[in-house]
């Protein structure tokens, strides 16, 4: 009986302001069989702090987040706090 543990990023959406949504995926494996899965949802804001996100959702960001989209989002985070 051999038990493993994985995690993958199974999930990547970019929204239209430009918000990275991943879901990242916990496999109990035994045997080549999938005894048990469980996720986690994350969310990213432009230009927020990628330290420990994986690699891949990393790329995702980077390719994203241009300078457009990152002043776009907080100028629509300036306007909803002007409102409040």
């Amino acid at each position: 009986m051999s038990l493993t543990k994985t995690t993958t990023v199974d999930q990547i959406t970019v929204t239209e302001n430009g918000i990275v949504l991943y879901r990242e995926a916990t496999r109990i494996m035994e045997n080549g069989n999938q005894l048990s899965q469980t996720f986690h949802r994350s969310s990213l804001t432009p230009a927020q702090d990628l330290t420990g996100v994986p690699a891949n959702v990393v790329a995702i960001c980077n390719t994203a987040w241009t300078a457009e989209v990152v002043a776009a989002y907080q100028a629509e985070l300036a306007a909803r706090n002007a409102n409040a």
